[in-house]
């Protein structure tokens, strides 16, 4: 009678096996014709054209690098001289000298912005035995020869110098993660990105200083200032122009979601520097070496916008440890997803451990029917 119980459970439990096509939690595969193999090289089946697969290796390292953003061509178009344009609300020192009577003094009352002709609204100054002048647009020398060449009807060789006094005219404006936002003149000083944001006191704590926003005439560049100040990397640090827009993102929503066969699954907050792979796995405990598949380390990150697929996947293969230092050279990117998944004997043992309730109570069940049998016998 035991051994008709004993087989009865072992049929049962292999009806419940046999049907038993889903495992418990989620899972991402690593057997052939899904992703990868050891090597690194890709299965001949693939995945769903939504979804591309990279495996992490030196060269997508090398790929990284190469395709970090630069600025834009006419972003790096400098003139190969700087001279500041005089514009409306400028206010001008012009000095002639030997002839005091056409010098307005400063005085101590008065400062040179105070005391100096400052441009009217339709672009011009007015000096005496000149007039009106249109100085709106040209340089403060065009000024100079401009006013010299007019009054020598009056003075012989006259002798003048421009200046300007007060930078009214141009703005530029930083916003975002600063202390100080604002609104920054541009001066005969040329203005570039750096200077702005010294300018505005600095980034703040909460600063993603990988994500610079500049905006001019309607379009939108990308600029680092980690590739300035850690980088050296000129080309980020943009000569900025009147009407710039500054914007300086936080970093308050930049994290990654670390998932999976971890010690601690969590979202990870990105510092300033960014985030490589290994500081997202260090900072949720590492992968669970007792129940994880080091092959099958994963990092789900959305496609770029204009793709032809959704989701580009990378799997890192850390089966040999020393794997990992192409962890420590992979950054990521806001919004990425890490997943450790499970090694197939943990899949194995979450099955097991789902069905061996139903099992006791179906051999136990017989056992006691047969006990009952054995009695009315």
């Amino acid at each position: 009678m035991k051994d008709l119980v004993g087989k009865s459970a072992v049929v049962a439990l292999i009806g419940l096996m046999a049907g038993c096509t889903i495992v418990p939690g989620s899972h991402i595969s690593t057997t052939p014709g899904w992703f990868l193999d050891d090597d690194g090289s890709e299965q001949a089946e693939s995945l769903p054209d939504s979804v591309q697969i990279h495996a992490i290796t030196t060269a997508v390292l090398r790929e990284d690098a190469e395709q970090q953003t630069e600025p834009a061509a006419n972003l790096l178009a400098e003139p190969e001289s700087y001279d500041y344009v005089v514009g409306i609300g400028d206010v001008l020192q012009i000095t002639v000298w030997d002839h005091p009577e056409l010098t307005i003094p400063a005085g101590s009352m008065r400062s040179p912005s105070e005391s100096g002709n400052w441009v009217h609204n339709d672009g011009s100054i007015f000096y005496p035995y000149v007039g009106k002048i249109r100085v709106e647009g040209l340089r403060v020398t065009e000024i100079r020869d401009l006013i010299a060449q007019r009054i020598a009807e009056y003075i012989e060789n006259p002798q003048v110098d421009v200046t300007v006094a007060a930078f009214r005219s141009q703005r530029v404006y930083v916003t975002g993660a600063v202390n100080q936002p604002g609104a920054y003149p541009v001066t005969n000083v040329p203005l570039r990105l750096l200077d702005a944001v010294n300018a505005s006191g600095g980034v703040t704590e909460s600063a993603d200083w990988t994500d610079v926003t500049l905006t001019r005439d309607g379009t939108e560049y990308r600029l680092s200032l980690r590739a300035v100040y850690q980088e050296g990397n000129p080309a980020h640090n943009v000569l900025l122009k009147e009407g710039d827009v500054v914007h300086v993102a936080r970093n308050d929503d930049n994290k990654v979601f670390v998932m999976g066969e971890v010690q601690q699954a969590k979202p990870v907050a990105m510092t300033r520097n960014g985030l490589t792979l290994i500081e997202a796995l260090s900072a949720s405990g590492g992968y669970n070496q007792d129940v994880a598949d080091a092959s099958g380390i994963f990092v789900l990150r959305r496609a770029p916008t204009g793709s032809d697929h959704l989701v580009d996947l990378y799997q890192l293969n850390a089966k040999d440890a020393t794997a990992l230092i192409l962890a420590d050279g992979f950054r990521l990117q806001s919004r990425d997803i890490v997943y450790v998944t499970a090694a197939p004997i943990s899949r194995w043992n979450r099955v097991v451990k789902q069905i061996m309730p139903t099992f006791q109570t179906i051999y136990y069940g017989a056992l006691a029917a047969d006990r009952v049998r054995d009695l009315d016998e």
